[in-house]
């Protein structure tokens, strides 16, 4: 779905299903250097179990154009307009990683636009190590190879993927390939610099559910549970052997605490009659 926002092309994915005026909407947001790629399982679920759904390309991102946005706050700004322009006046926000901060920051600046907030992968503060910073400011390779090493659990490295014949992390690496020259430091400096974490995590009033890999290097279990301690009401999900990238590591699992969370019976398809999946 093509959508102008600020006055520039901007690129969503709705989940192979067009909007229907009444049904709520799905807003997901992905991570550092990444696109609504990730989002294919979860997305297209919702949208077929009465859902509106839009999976977002962030600025400069995949298909979106516009200049890169520096900080997290302009990133949860513009989700907001996205929402508006989608004509929605409120949506569920759905973040990993970096995604999980821009949806955090928007949570608290417009706590009557946001109905759910899931927050995966998340801390308050997520510091990127300088070696890390150096190498994606340089546009080097050895940066994608450091998420890469940081970012999945042990199996991952061993195969493991729910998808027969995917290779985790070279997939994961792959995407991260796609992305433009400085996309990818634009983001880990904008998580580096981000440190309104815990006084956005006081402003939420939206239900909030938190889902995090018991074995995550980049915001350990610690972390999420110090930010899930600072949303009142919000509930934690750690996922046992799993590292950063739960959206690749463990979809099922996910996509199960989604359901959870936002309360949709996996056994009620869209009103069309049409097979999720």
């Amino acid at each position: 779905m093509q959508l102008n926002v600020n006055g520039h092309p901007a690129y969503a994915a709705a989940g192979g299903r067009p909007h229907e005026a009444g049904r709520p909407l799905a807003v997901f947001i992905h991570g550092a250097g990444l696109d609504h790629t990730v989002w294919a399982l979860q997305s297209r679920w919702l949208a077929f179990h009465r859902w509106n759904v839009l999976a977002v390309d962030l600025p400069g991102h995949g298909r979106s154009e516009g200049p890169l946005l520096p900080d997290i706050g302009a990133m949860a700004e513009w989700v907001l307009a996205l929402a508006a322009v989608a004509g929605a006046a409120s949506a569920t926000l759905i973040g990993h990683s970096m995604g999980s901060l821009v949806a955090l920051e928007a949570a608290a600046r417009a706590p009557a636009r946001v109905s759910n907030l899931v927050l995966i992968g998340s801390a308050a503060a997520m510091p990127v190590h300088p070696e890390l910073l150096a190498a994606a400011r340089a546009n080097q390779q050895a940066a994608i190879d450091m998420v890469n090493l940081w970012g999945y659990g042990y199996a991952a490295g061993l195969g493991g993927s729910a998808a027969p014949g995917v290779w985790m992390t070279g997939a994961g690496e792959r995407t991260l390939q796609r992305a433009a020259p400085g996309v990818l430091f634009n983001d880990l400096a904008a998580c580096n610099a981000y440190a309104d974490g815990l006084a956005s995590a006081a402003r939420v009033q939206a239900p909030t559910m938190l889902v995090s890999g018991a074995l995550d290097q980049m915001t350990p279990l610690r972390s999420a549970r110090a930010l899930a301690a600072a949303i009142r009401g919000a509930t934690l999900t750690a996922l046992p052997g799993a590292g950063h990238m739960l959206l690749a590591e463990r979809p099922d699992d996910l996509l199960q605490a989604l359901q959870t969370h936002l309360h949709v019976d996996p056994a009620r398809a869209s009103a069309a009659g049409a097979t999720p999946g």
